[in-house]
This record gives structure tokens, sequence and C-alpha cells, in this order.
């Protein structure tokens, strides 16, 4: 039975565009002792696929950790399969703040050593003593009590862009550095200070309660359902928020808002910005928060390096990464001396600007359509588009979509088509077409070709 995707990301976010169904992106883990790892996997992807569920889910001997999106109208019976087991009777499902029907495109389902990449040795402390679990209210009153330590145990890309209120926000890339860090940089504090802490969903935070109870920490607690949990109940319940920012996620819409503030910049203009990309550059790939000018500017990329090997042609960008391994900048997040305006470490709590709020943030498409290909460049003076085709044809004549997460949809009749730098009446896969755009696209946006 095949347990494994076959739709590239492309194709799944066509379905999910004509089923034009809601989808709702949620997280969840559970730590329990899981004797076969693998057929948990297994299991869990026969169900699942059913459901048309996607996302990221890690299992291992000790639990698992998953981010997902589900169908809306399949949410119940995706509880369902969780409750069947029962280690997960009852589980709280962390539903996200903002919706995003493209949050997750396909279903990965991993067996790993562990489902968070702790570097701890388990068995020189009991995991199951945690420490105490504050809802919202309590997590507030318990901030402003002057005796209170509040730890961000995200790392710093996260933190960045949104945190909570004179949290310590340690300069790290990864959970397992924090660990030692803050236990040195608290040690003075073991008996009578509030360790409070604090991560997105709160899986970090289970396992580490525990061992900052084991260092002989007397008073930790932690945020119940993270930063997730902590933003429904400020809604649900009108409560002031204590959190700045915006809140990184690991799927595709990387963030969502919790407060309208944004405290962080543009990492190569300084520009007042809190929207994270990834290098266009495959051989770099490098996390960083870029606006939207530097996006066009730079077509993406972090540096005029990365600009420049992107115009390459694509066997010339393979060749510069064959053989090489995993450098500084390679897959590091926002690591990078080409970022002028990186923050870590100590991280501001006033606002630069506020953030313009969006009629509706799912990239829902009404209209029967097929995807043609990916921006490439626009020319700002000539309001000209560059587009690559890599699906079926484009004729002269033809009605199209263009859409992305800025540039909303915006549809087109293509009078003229300039093709490889010449005039003629249609493009195939591979070519290099352009025409004449009455609006900013930006590398992000689709094209595709309205055929109803």
């Amino acid at each position: 039975m095949q347990l494994y995707n076959t739709l590239s990301a492309e194709e799944r976010a066509i379905m999910i565009d004509d089923a034009g169904k809601q989808r709702l992106t949620l997280s969840f883990y559970a730590y329990a002792k899981i004797q076969d790892p693998q057929k948990f996997r297994n299991d869990l992807f026969i169900a699942w696929n059913a459901l048309d569920a996607l996302g990221r889910i890690y299992v291992a001997h000790e639990g698992i950790n998953a981010q997902m999106s589900v169908p809306a109208e399949n949410f119940e019976a995706f509880r369902e399969t969780l409750e069947a087991y029962d280690f997960m009777k009852g589980i709280r499902l962390n539903v996200a703040v903002e919706q995003d029907d493209h949050s997750f495109l396909k279903l990965t389902i991993k067996v790993r050593h562990k489902i968070v990449a702790d570097g701890l040795n388990d068995d020189t402390f009991d995991v199951t003593n945690i420490g105490v679990h504050l809802k919202a209210k309590e997590f507030n009153e318990i901030l402003d009590d002057p005796n209170t330590i509040v730890v961000d145990f995200r790392n710093h890309y996260e933190s960045e862009v949104g945190h909570f209120k004179g949290a310590i926000t340690p300069d790290v890339e990864t959970f397992r550095e924090s660990l030692p860090i803050i236990n040195e940089q608290l040690k003075d504090y073991k008996e009578d200070k509030n360790l409070v802490m604090y991560c997105t969903g709160g899986i970090r935070c289970e396992k580490a309660s525990a061992y900052f109870k084991r260092q002989g920490f007397k008073n930790v607690y932690q945020l119940e359902g993270g930063i997730i949990n902590y933003a429904k109940q400020l809604k649900e319940e009108g409560l002031e928020s204590k959190f700045i920012g915006k809140n990184f996620v690991f799927d595709n819409r990387l963030g969502e808002r919790i407060t309208d503030d944004i405290i962080s910049q543009c990492h190569q203009c300084g520009k007042p910005c809190d929207n994270h990309t990834n290098c266009e550059n495959d051989g770099c790939h490098l996390l960083f928060i870029q606006c939207d000018e530097c996006k066009a500017a730079m077509e993406n990329c972090c540096s005029t390096e990365c600009l420049e090997i992107i115009h390459m042609p694509l066997v010339d960008q393979v060749r510069l990464r064959t053989g090489k391994q995993v450098g500084n900048k390679v897959f590091r997040k926002g690591k990078s001396e080409n970022l002028k305006f990186k923050h870590s470490g100590d991280l501001p709590e006033t606002a630069l600007a506020t953030a313009q709020k969006q009629a509706d943030i799912r990239q829902k498409i009404k209209v029967k359509k097929v995807l043609l290909g990916k921006a490439e460049h626009y020319y700002v003076k000539a309001q000209v588009g560059q587009f690559t085709v890599e699906n079926h044809e484009l004729n002269s004549g033809d009605k199209i979509l263009i859409s992305g997460p800025t540039t909303g949809d915006q549809e087109l009749v293509l009078d003229k088509i300039i093709v490889n730098g010449a005039e003629t009446q249609s493009a195939k896969i591979g070519d290099k077409v352009t025409f004449e755009v009455p609006f900013r696209i930006r590398l992000s946006d689709k094209l595709y070709k309205i055929v109803n």
C-alpha cells in the first residue's frame, strides 16, 4: 500500500483551490511510550490520507509532535483517529489564530529518535515531573509578579518578530542550545524566583520544565498550549495581550499575528517588517526578514551573490552546490553577515510600526483554473511581468489569473505576449514569457490560466 505523497505541492494547491472548502491549521503533541513507531506512523498515514489531512509530523518511541492542515468538514473524524489511542483521548488541539488553506501541501510523517531535538538524556531525570501549567489569565498574573523570571524557549528568529514583554530571549538557533545557557544564567535564582517559560505550542516547555526541576529550580511554570493557545484565550476572554508582535509558525504561513505591533526590521533595508522568507537560491535557502520592496529588488534573495546565482543556468547552479557540505549560511536561520538589521538576544518591546489588517488571508480562488508557472521578475518602470511556464501552454488572448498572498487574485486577458524575447502567439513549457501587468507582482505569485 502506498504510504507516501505522490502529488507535488503545486498540484495539491490546485486541488485545494478547486475544492473551495475551508481547511483548519492546527498542532498537537503527546508524550507517550510507543512500542513500534514505524507501525504507528503507517497507521496514521493511512487514516489521515483518507481524510485529506496534510502536515508535518514526527513520531518516536517517546510520542508524537504534529503540525497539520485538516478540512474543516473532517475535523471531528480526524479527532476520532487520535482518540483511537488511549494516550490521545481528550488531547488539546491548538487551532491556529490565522487560517490559510495552503499552510501545508503534503502529508509527511517521519520516525525520529525524538519528537523534539533537545539533546537530553531522558534517563537522567523524570520527564513526567513537569512544571505547573498556566492558562492565559494566570500567565498574565504571574508575569506581573516582580519575583518572576520569564524565559522564551524558542529560537532567535522566532523571538525577533514577537515575544512576551520582559522575557529573556536567548540568542540560539536550536532548542538544545538554550537549555544549558538558561541554566547557567539563572543558577543563582533556583530557590526563590518563579521560573516561567513559554514556546510556540507547549511541547518544548513540557520537556524543559522537567529538566529545570531536576536542576533544582523550585517554582517552575509553563504556558499551557504555548503562544497559540494563549492567543485563542485572549480572544475568548477579552484579556490584555502581554505578548507583542507576531508568532512564528513552522508552516507555509511562517507566522500568525498576535498583536498589530511590528517590532522587527527588514534585514536588508531596516524598514519595519516582520515577514520571513527563504532565499530564492536553493544553495542558500537562508531564512530572513524581507520587505516587499527588497523582495522585488533582490528577487527574493538574501544577497547580491545569491541574486547572481539564481540567474545562472540550472546546471551551473547545481554544479556550485555539488559536493559541498552545509555551510555557515545554508539552512541557518538568519545568521549571515549580509543581514545588516538582524536583531537577537536582548530585543526591543517598542513597536516600530502597525501592521495593516488583511480582509481575508485565505488563498481561496473561486474560478476553474490550471497552474501555468511562477513569477520571475517585475520591471517597475515598464510595468511588465516575467513568468516561467512550467505546465501547459499559454496563448495570446488567454484569460489569466495572477495570485499571491500579497498581490491577491488579479485577472487579465492577454492582448500581447513576448516569449523568450520575441513577440509571438503562444508559449510552451520552459519558455520565459513577459507581458504588461497594471499592478506590481511579486516572486511569490503564481500564474494560472482560467479555463471556465
